[in-house]
């Protein structure tokens, strides 16, 4: 089976969507703790920074080789089933022997010659060391010797082809994984680069609550000495004000560990600040019908399981060729000066009709690959269309919770203007002014979040759907901003 998501974002899409948008936050946040902290600050908008994660991503050039080494062998094989060509050469020294040489009729000839001869001569001679009957003898040779030679296949069974189709498929699979890498990719990065905008905006925002709680607390102060408001008064500004300080505080820290998270991810030597806005379009996306189509055409597991079914089918004709002859064509030619080189051609077949081996067997069990294949795709198509539609569900859910915070907002800034003059009037405390400021940025920061999980939703819908390439074109539609 080929994945389609990973079992914890398989079971992550069955919790609350803000529940899976904070806990990516938190991981983003924690995950950049780990790395020092840069110092400077680079401003990029998002296609900056998409253009340097292109360039700089370790993942992404891993992919890249990958597919580079698949198409190397591919090419490796394109003289497969042509002529095979070699020369050879040897430089030789030998020794042989011949045992046994008979000397009987020699050492009788020489008997009779020396019995024929005059009787001094002849006893003189008969005092010579006798002769052996038999001798062995050995003889030695070198020389250089080089030939060239050639076979071609005739007929393999189609074989040859089976190889060469599998290396093709080897390639597809690498294409389609590494396609599915840089989607995958991307969609960490969008997800990274606006969670950095996200935790900007809630540090901009804790900041300037902070800076009204402040401003709150030193009027409160002052109100104290003029015998205004009550010792206890003043404590509750000066713990609010505390409490904001921290929450600004650790805002802030979230924010730079962020941009140092999403300057890692694109391999920059600054941190990151995320210029491009969070965005929401206020209209509801192409229906869902589109984003299954697309998927169904586009999505890179598809594309996967197509390369292994063709692997498969490969596999099974060659299991095939076993059981069909093998036909060759030889020659062969001794390199000589002289025309007399000896040379030889011929034609041959080989067809193994027992080895061993139940090729019959075999060959079903490689059709049973080919079946196997054809389940995933059925497989992966109904988890494909089922992950589209959740994800579909999670973009329209997160724009109307964006629209919903609006009336929120209205009523937050309007209770912050209603305190304001109260407090001015006598008629409100301090506290209720400084709890109107603190709601007011809380309400910002909740709308701040919606977008976020508005954007993430969009970038996980456009991955399975295979059109991540797309993201952009969605950012220049969108009508608002979360700024």
């Amino acid at each position: 089976m080929v994945p389609i998501g990973t079992d914890k974002e398989n079971a992550m899409l069955n919790q609350p969507n803000r529940l899976r948008t904070k806990l990516s936050l938190c991981a983003l946040i924690t995950a950049a703790a780990c790395v020092p902290a840069l110092t400077r600050a680079e401003a990029l908008s998002f296609e900056e920074a998409a253009r340097r994660l292109q360039a700089n991503s370790d993942r992404l050039a891993m992919t890249r080789l990958s597919v580079e080494s698949a198409q190397l062998k591919e090419q490796a094989t394109r003289y497969l089933g042509g002529p095979v060509v070699s020369v050879g050469a040897a430089s030789y020294r030998f020794q042989g022997a011949v045992q046994g040489v008979d000397l009987s009729p020699l050492t009788h000839t020489i008997g009779s010659s020396i019995a024929a001869l005059p009787p001094t001569l002849a006893a003189g001679l008969s005092r010579l060391p006798q002769l052996p009957n038999s001798v062995d003898l050995s003889t030695q040779r070198s020389g250089n010797t080089s030939s060239v030679s050639a076979v071609l296949p005739l007929y393999t069974g189609g074989a040859t082809t089976a190889i060469k189709q599998a290396l093709e498929a080897k390639t597809e699979e690498a294409r389609a994984d590494g396609r599915q890498a840089q989607q995958e990719v991307f969609t960490e990065f969008a997800q990274r680069y606006f969670g950095a905008q996200l935790a900007e905006r809630a540090a901009g925002l804790r900041e300037a609550a902070f800076r009204a709680v402040q401003e709150h607390d030193a009027a409160t102060q002052r109100m104290l000495e003029a015998g205004l408001v009550a010792q206890v008064e003043r404590l509750q500004a000066r713990a609010a004000m505390e409490e904001a300080k921290r929450n600004a505080q650790k805002a802030r820290d979230d924010a730079e560990l962020a941009s140092t998270a999403l300057a890692r991810t694109i391999r920059n030597g600054e941190r990151v600040q995320a210029m491009s806005p969070l965005f929401v379009i206020s209209s509801p996306i192409e229906p869902l019908g589109y984003f299954i189509d697309a998927a169904l055409e586009r999505h890179p597991g598809l594309g996967k399981v197509a390369a292994k079914r063709h692997e498969a089918e490969q596999i099974h004709a060659l299991e095939e060729s076993h059981k069909k002859p093998t036909i060759f064509a030889f020659g062969q030619r001794q390199l000589r000066s002289s025309d007399q080189a000896n040379w030889v051609v011929g034609v041959g077949v080989s067809w193994r009709l027992w080895g061993g081996v139940d090729r019959s067997l075999m060959s079903e069990a490689s059709h049973r690959l080919i079946e196997m294949a054809d389940s995933q795709d059925k497989q992966a198509r109904n988890d494909i269309a089922l992950l589209v539609e959740k994800r579909w569900m999670a973009v329209d859910q997160t724009r109307r919770q964006f629209l919903s915070l609006a009336p929120s907002l209205e009523l937050a800034d309007a209770v912050l203007q209603l305190k304001t003059k109260g407090q001015k009037a006598g008629t409100n405390s301090t506290l209720e002014l400084i709890d109107a400021e603190v709601n007011l940025a809380k309400t910002k920061t909740e709308q701040a979040q919606s977008a976020y999980d508005y954007v993430k939703a969009l970038a996980d819908l456009l991955e399975v759907a295979g059109l991540s390439d797309q993201f952009t074109s969605y950012m220049a539609r969108a009508d608002l901003k979360a700024q």
